[in-house]
């Protein structure tokens, strides 16, 4: 007897399941509100001259209406990529169950809700532009620095011309 006293962790139904689920529910009780008693009376004279007739009528608008129904579904599940985003939805929630820190939710002040949104990225913003001013400086720094020294360059190279052409002179 493998596996004896043990058993696997109940894994919850996806969100493609449970939406599944309520469909078919759904479908279910669609049925029973229209029974084939409420059908027999609503079409009674007729039911009365063929029963058997009104029974095939009914078992073929109802597995018709359920085809139609899932159809449907199905075309609205395509065009929407239901499948992905349940799947996608899964994930998250997945994902979520191994944070520490609870999920942001709104306080009920708009305010408070944009200034605790933007405060943490404005001095992200803030603290990135100073590091870039930073840099720059020091660039320019660098850049004055090497000006000055070509300068003084010049003015040596001028005396020296001026003393060459006074020797020659």
């Amino acid at each position: 007897s493998e596996g004896h006293g043990r058993t696997a962790p109940a894994v919850p139904p996806g969100r493609a399941q449970v939406f599944a689920a309520v469909v078919d529910t759904f479908l279910e009780k669609l049925v029973a509100a229209g029974s084939y008693q409420r059908f027999a009376n609503c079409y009674r004279c007729f039911y009365k001259l063929q029963p058997e007739m009104t029974r095939s009528i009914y078992d073929q608008f109802v597995s018709q209406l359920q085809t139609s129904v899932k159809e449907e579904i199905e075309e609205v599940k395509d065009e929407g990529n239901l499948e992905m985003l349940f799947n996608s939805l899964d994930k998250i929630v997945e994902e979520a169950k191994n944070k520490e820190e609870p999920a942001w939710r709104p306080s009920g002040m708009p305010e408070e809700d944009v200034r605790s949104a933007m405060v943490p990225y404005l001095l992200k913003h803030r603290s990135y532009l100073r590091k870039i001013l930073k840099e720059k400086e020091e660039e320019n720094r660098r850049v004055a620095e090497s000006v000055l020294a070509g300068r003084g360059r010049i003015a040596e190279l001028q005396q020296l011309i001026q003393a060459r052409k006074q020797a020659w002179q």
